[in-house]
């Protein structure tokens, strides 16, 4: 009888053990997958941005070629942590805002076609990157909470899952993002 429960008791706890280990695994492959959601409306982004570089290097060629080499050698690199999609978010604030500045530096330009659908085109990027930052902080919250939950953080530390990092924008960064909503303006 004492075995018939000890083998219960075990056959229970390799059952708890391995739906755990199958939800951590689930949960750690749909973090990586958010983040590769980024990398892709990240690389998207930098796409619309080069187009919108090519538009004004026909009114301000020199500051455009230099952008259109750093937007190529940003483009390819690969986001695959939350520190590299904090990275390449504000690597791209960065040159928006220096396109930005040669539209206001130029009202012919800022006034084109191209670049109106450029810059829309920018802000639909922008808004597919929050909404997949946000898909990935969800994500993660629900990994976190398995990794420090009991029980199944025993698990977890036994088959050496992580914690994930949220993707965090401070204060300081939010200020030097570009309003898109200004480049509209006339």
């Amino acid at each position: 009888m004492t075995a018939i429960i000890l083998i219960v008791v075990a056959v229970v706890v390799i059952g708890y053990i391995i739906s755990t280990q199958r939800s951590l695994v689930s949960l750690d492959e749909l973090c990586k997958n958010a983040l590769s959601q980024i990398e892709v409306q990240l690389n998207s982004r930098w796409d619309a941005v080069l187009a919108l570089a090519k538009t004004a290097a026909q009114y301000a060629k020199h500051e455009s070629e230099t952008l259109v080499e750093v937007i190529k050698q940003r483009r390819g690199e690969q986001v695959n942590t939350p520190e590299a999609v904090n990275e390449q978010t504000s690597a791209l604030s960065q040159v928006v805002g220096r396109l930005i500045a040669i539209g206001e530096a130029y009202p012919e330009l800022k006034a084109a076609n191209l670049y109106q659908e450029a810059m829309g085109g920018m802000k639909q990027y922008e808004e597919n990157v929050r909404m997949s930052r946000m898909v990935y902080n969800d994500t993660a919250t629900k990994m976190n909470r398995m990794v420090r939950q009991w029980p199944s953080s025993i698990v977890a530390s036994m088959l050496n899952f992580a914690e994930k990092a949220y993707l965090k924008v401070d204060n300081e960064e939010k200020k030097n993002y570009p309003d898109l909503d200004d480049a509209f303006k006339k």
